[in-house]
This record gives structure tokens, C-alpha cells and sequence, in this order.
């Protein structure tokens, strides 16, 4: 809604790109919110993205899903795109395709482990293979000095108020978990 997820996502397309041979493309959900409601919370223009739909995903040879948290889950604009998969869920067209995941939460407390804990499911009954960044992203995981979203599950970022835009370090997270990712979906294409 205030650009923290775009963000992230924007860094992720450049480290996915900066693999040989991988095309990143960038889409977003479709939003649920009336335009009423969005302007009482004051959310900036939506970005000229493109609106993803589901046959999109059946196109795709990996996945990197980014959301805003909800009360310790994906937003229900999401859970609602994914809810129109159905299709794709019957025919199992998902099924092991590798997908990772990033987000933004308003607060520490706020769902940095337990968003991609409750978003796994989605992936399970598509039969996708979650790939988290575990350690992978180096020191950076360990930093103390400064706040930073994001972990073992994947990119973060704190957006506090939504004045909080990602810093440098959860950008270079995103960065990692773009090209960490999309080496693993051209070597899980390459072996098939």
C-alpha cells in the first residue's frame, strides 16, 4: 500500500536478473480495497505494475512473493489472488516449481517469522518448493546495530508508521534473495 513491498521487490527483480539467463518480471495482486477506503488511509496512487492473474503464475519457472503483513499473515489482497488459483491448484500446474518469500510488517512484533510461516501453506498445496535464504545472506543476518527486517525465510523490512522506507542493508537482503533464488530456478530448469 505505501511502496515498502514494491521496494523490496524492485531489488529482488535486479538480483534475480543479475543471474545468466534469467528473466525477472514484476507484477502486483489486484487490489480489494475501494478506492474510498484507500484514500481514508491515506495510500499514495497505486504504481503502473502490472496486475498479475493466475495464469501468469502457470507461465513463470519460479516464484518470489512479496506481501505486506497482516495481523502476523499475508494481506488479504494476497490471500485472495492466491484463493483465485484454484484452477491451477487442481491441475497441479505449480507443483514443483520453486517459490521463496519476502515481506513488510509495521512492527518487530509484528509477523517477520510467523507471515512466511503461515504463507507456506499456500506453497505446500500447490505443491511449489519453498526455498528460504536461510544464512545464505551472510553477516548481514546477524546485524544488531541497526534495524533490520527480514529472515531465514526471507527478505524484510519494518515499515513502522509507513513513514519507514527499507534500508540499505534490507535492500542488499532482497538484492541476495533475488540472485540466490533464481540460481536455484535455473538449476532445478536446467536439471529437468
Amino acid at each position: 500500500m505505501y511502496g515498502h513491498v514494491e521496494k523490496l521487490a524492485e531489488e529482488i527483480k535486479k538480483g534475480a536478473a543479475s543471474v545468466e539467463g534469467v528473466e525477472a518480471k514484476l507484477w502486483q495482486v489486484p487490489e480489494t480495497l475501494s478506492d474510498e477506503i484507500l484514500g481514508k488511509m491515506s495510500a499514495p496512487p497505486k504504481s503502473d505494475v502490472p496486475i498479475i492473474t493466475p495464469h501468469d503464475l502457470a507461465e513463470a519457472d519460479g516464484f518470489i512473493f512479496g506481501f505486506p503483513t497482516r495481523f502476523g499473515m499475508m494481506s488479504a489482497q494476497f490471500k485472495a489472488f492466491l484463493d483465485a488459483t484454484g484452477g491451477l491448484w487442481r491441475t497441479q500446474q505449480l507443483a514443483g516449481k520453486p517459490a521463496g518469500i519476502f515481506y513488510s510488517t509495521g512492527s518487530q512484533g509484528g509477523g517477520q517469522e510467523t507471515t512466511p510461516l503461515t504463507a507456506i501453506t499456500q506453497l505446500v498445496h500447490h505443491g511449489m518448493i519453498f526455498v528460504p535464504i536461510g544464512y545464505s545472506f551472510g553477516a548481514g543476518m546477524f546485524e544488531m546495530e541497526q534495524v533490520k527486517g527480514g529472515s531465514p525465510y526471507g527478505a524484510g523490512t519494518y515499515a513502522g508508521d509507513g513513514t519507514r522506507m527499507p534500508s540499505e542493508l534490507e535492500l542488499a537482503q532482497a538484492f541476495h534473495q533475488g540472485k540466490y533464488i533464481a540460481g536455484i530456478t535455473k538449476k532445478l530448469k536446467t536439471a529437468a
